[in-house]
Order: C-alpha cells, then sequence, then structure tokens
C-alpha cells in the first residue's frame, strides 16, 4: 500500500484488457487499492481494449495476450501506434519464445507472468510511469535468444547473397543488431543508458541534456536501428554487445 507521504503528484490511469472476468476484476480490486493508481476501463477482448484505450486514453494498459475477437499482440501494436504515450505491461501466461518476441516487437513497455509477485506488478506499473522499461530475466533471456536467432539467419544469408546488392527498403536482422556502429557518441551513450532502463529525464540528469533534447535523440535512436520500442533498443543494446 502507498503511503501518503509517497504520493506522486498524477495518479496512474490504467485499462486492463483480460477475457477472464475473475482475473480482470481480481486485478482491478489490487490496483484500486493504491492510492496512486486508478483502473478507468475494463475490457474483455481485444476488440473492446483497442477501442477503450483510444477512448481514454489511459497511461497503462495491462494486456492479457490470449483473448477473443482481436489477440493481445495485435492490439499492442494498434495501440502503441495509435497512442504512443499509452504503455502496454503485458500479464499473461504464455511465455514461449515466439510469443514474447511478437508482443515485444508490437510495442509492448513490460512482459509479465500472472504468477507475478502483487508487489512485481505495482513497481512495474510505476516504473512504465516514470518512462522506464521492464522485463523479467527470464523474459529478457527469450527475447534475446530470439535475436540471436535473427542475427543467424541473417548471417547465413549475407553469406549466400553476398555479391548481390540488396533492394531498396531491405535490410538483415543482423545490421539492425550491430547498427550501433552508424550511432555517434553521444547516440550510443543514451543507447547504453536506455538499456539500463533509465527514463528520458533521468538521462538527460546524467548527460546534462534537456529532456525534449533526449527525446529528440531517442526518436532518431529508434530510426536508425529500425526499433519500434525503448524496450526493443534495449535488447538491441545488450545483444550488440554480446556479438
Amino acid at each position: 500500500m502507498t503511503s501518503p507521504a509517497e504520493l506522486p503528484h498524477t495518479v496512474i490511469r490504467i485499462v486492463i484488457a483480460e477475457d477472464q472476468a475473475l482475473v480482470r476484476r481480481g486485478a482491478a480490486m489490487l490496483l484500486s487499492m493504491e492510492a496512486d493508481m486508478e483502473v478507468v476501463g475494463q475490457a474483455c477482448n481485444g476488440v473492446e481494449a483497442v477501442e477503450l484505450t483510444q477512448l481514454l486514453r489511459p497511461d497503462i494498459v495491462l494486456m492479457d495476450l490470449h483473448m477473443p475477437l482481436k489477440g493481445g499482440v495485435l492490439a499492442t501494436r494498434e495501440i502503441t501506434c495509435a497512442l504512443p504515450q499509452t504503455q502496454v505491461l503485458v500479464l499473461t501466461t504464455l511465455d514461449d519464445d515466439e510469443t514474447v518476441f511478437e508482443a515485444v516487437r508490437a510495442g509492448a513497455h513490460a512482459y509479465l507472468l500472472k504468477d507475478a509477485a502483487e508487489s512485481e506488478l505495482l513497481e512495474t506499473i510505476r516504473a512504465l510511469k516514470r518512462g522506464e522499461s521492464r522485463l523479467t530475466p527470464q523474459i529478457a533471456r527469450k527475447v534475446m535468444d530470439q535475436f540471436r536467432r535473427l542475427a543467424q539467419t541473417g548471417n547465413s544469408e549475407s553469406s549466400r547473397v553476398e555479391s548481390t546488392p540488396p533492394r531498396e527498403g531491405a535490410r538483415s536482422n543482423t545490421n539492425a543488431i550491430l547498427a550501433a556502429e552508424v550511432l555517434n557518441g553521444k547516440e550510443e551513450k543514451i543507447l547504453e543508458l536506455i538499456s539500463e532502463g533509465m527514463s528520458n529525464r533521468q538521462i538527460g540528469n546524467a548527460l546534462f541534456l534537456a529532456e525534449g533534447t533526449v527525446k529528440n535523440y531517442v526518436s532518431r535512436i529508434m530510426e536508425k536501428l529500425h526499433a519500434n520500442t525503448r524496450t526493443e533498443l534495449a535488447m538491441l543494446s545488450r545483444q550488440a554487445k554480446s556479438v
């Protein structure tokens, strides 16, 4: 429970997207007990999740992946594309490598399994509000394994067509992972701090830059590395260090 002395200036507005009524209501009850959180909407399928999010524009969406009418990965992609200020926290039982990777690629900023402790869920929500990205070590390993497999595939394809010019707009995943080479010194430092989970404000304080300037740098880094989210940037940075 949050004590009055710890209350922030703003309340975190949350939409819960979960098809199981018992789980959805239980999560809503848990979050409503926190003085700095407010559940503003509940969705029982993916279509409703997208519609409610566009209507209510919450800070955070708790997203289950296995939902009727529209799956959680597709709903996450639509939400993050339409509302970049809204962050998606995946809360699901699904932990297979492909599902985890697709959720991160779709724009999820955090990924927790439903057996996570209540304290971990609450802290992750607050971390997202601060502009951080969160993946448990187990989930981070799965994402990194997927990047490694893509890198190996990219290397194999590259060796087969080394003398063939790439068609316009094409790129290998290996190039994406190793693209830190195209970043300048300041961008490399910012990418490193992103991989440590720092928000734009924290990066600005560390590098003596305005928060807006950091935001511009992050957008440019995302464009250069072909990344969709800060979480993906962090994974790309860690993977680049290991190859």
